[in-house]
């Protein structure tokens, strides 16, 4: 078997399709993120590749990624995020909720990075708000470094707080009681982002989920998702947001309506 040296490091075939691939992984997360620092690299391995009388291009096209809604990010911001986690150093940027739709500006001690579904999220202790909070990197803007020393906070204490909630949202717990309409288990809300702490059980020919959620934001997104098959049985307010939202919804297509359509000078 062929082998290729990079400095210091000697690597077969298999090896450089391996890192090929994992490049490619990583730009599907992210694309344009890792190309400055690793693009030299990619170039390298592909002609060592093709000294060995290997195809690189076939691994383009057998091996696909596909992101699914992936939110546009600044490589400004992902670089300034991770290097305050990596380095333990406080961070000043301007943000923008979703909540609130108003920009402000926030000082935080970062924790961690995550990735979750196909979005990048900061996990950072606000010192604005004293508390835990995740910040989503496309709504981060003019990151600021600060070489003050961050807060660290337990990582056993923050896997408590980050998984012990449904979805990536933290917050106050709440136990969500779900009911399956149909005589199996459904494919919705219970497997699609759950936590190891929710517990189901077949009552009465259906199937009930017991949920802990913090924000309920996610969850309701997962419920509307399978409308027509679950209910939801507790608490009230939830069972209140989640049947606001359907009846909004169901207005929009009855008899008469359409006024968005109307509007784009569609029919109705």
């Amino acid at each position: 078997m062929n082998r290729f040296e990079l400095p210091g490091l000697w690597l077969n075939p298999s090896e450089l399709h391996g890192l090929l691939a994992t490049e490619q992984l990583l730009e599907s997360i992210q694309p344009g993120l890792l190309k400055p620092y690793i693009g030299p690299l990619k170039t390298r391995i592909r002609q060592l590749l093709g000294q060995g009388g290997l195809d690189p291009e076939t691994l383009d096209q057998r091996i696909q990624v596909r992101p699914i809604a992936h939110r546009h990010l600044e490589t400004e911001a992902f670089g300034q995020a991770a290097e305050a986690v990596l380095h333990r150093k406080r961070l000043h940027f301007d943000y923008r909720s979703r909540s609130r739709d108003e920009m402000r500006q926030r000082h935080v001690s970062p924790q961690r990075l995550i990735h979750y579904r196909n979005n990048w999220y900061l996990a950072a202790h606000c010192h604005d708000a004293d508390d835990l909070r995740l910040f989503s990197l496309d709504r981060i803007r003019d990151p600021r470094p600060d070489k003050t020393p961050a807060l660290d906070i337990d990582p056993a204490t923050l896997d408590r707080q980050l998984e012990a909630n449904f979805g990536i949202f933290t917050g106050p717990q709440t136990i969500g009681r779900c009911c399956a309409s149909r005589r199996k288990r459904p494919a919705g809300p219970p497997s699609s982002a759950g936590t190891p702490d929710q517990i189901g059980q077949w009552k009465d020919g259906h199937y009930e989920l017991q949920i802990p959620y913090g924000d309920p934001t996610e969850l309701i997104r997962e419920i509307l998702a399978w409308s027509a098959e679950v209910e939801v049985l507790a608490p009230e307010l939830l069972r209140k947001r989640v049947r606001e939202r359907l009846v909004s919804a169901a207005d929009r297509y009855s008899a008469g309506s359409g006024k968005w359509s109307r509007a784009k000078g569609g029919t109705a």
